[in-house]
């Protein structure tokens, strides 16, 4: 069946870095665009950045220059690497393959 799996985050201080890796399966990865949302307790939840079958990315601008998705289709593996992270950036970030979500993995950021 079509699977998400997140893992990589975690609690880091602010500045920190994290890479976040979503292990996809049960489709053609190839042929999807894959997506990074998050949502913080009380937030909606919001895209944080997507990457198309073609590599073409998408950033939201609260992390632009900041965060970077790429992908290895070889592997059917999407990744999220956040440098510079702040407190904000707290929250759970999920995985999307069209209407599919992951479980979502935590992100901590202390100040």
């Amino acid at each position: 069946q079509v699977q998400l799996v997140e893992s990589g985050g975690g609690l880091v201080q602010a500045g920190g870095s994290l890479r976040l890796s979503c292990a996809a399966s049960g489709f053609s990865f190839s042929l999807y665009t894959m997506g990074w949302y998050r949502q913080a307790p009380g937030k909606v939840r919001e895209l944080v950045a997507r990457i198309t079958k073609d590599g073409d990315t998408t950033t939201a601008d609260s992390v632009k220059g900041r965060f970077r998705i790429s992908r290895d289709n070889g592997k059917s593996l999407v990744y999220l690497q956040m440098n510079s992270l702040k407190p904000e950036d707290s929250a759970v970030y999920y995985c999307t393959a069209g209407a599919t979500w992951g479980q979502g993995t935590q992100v901590t950021v202390s100040s």
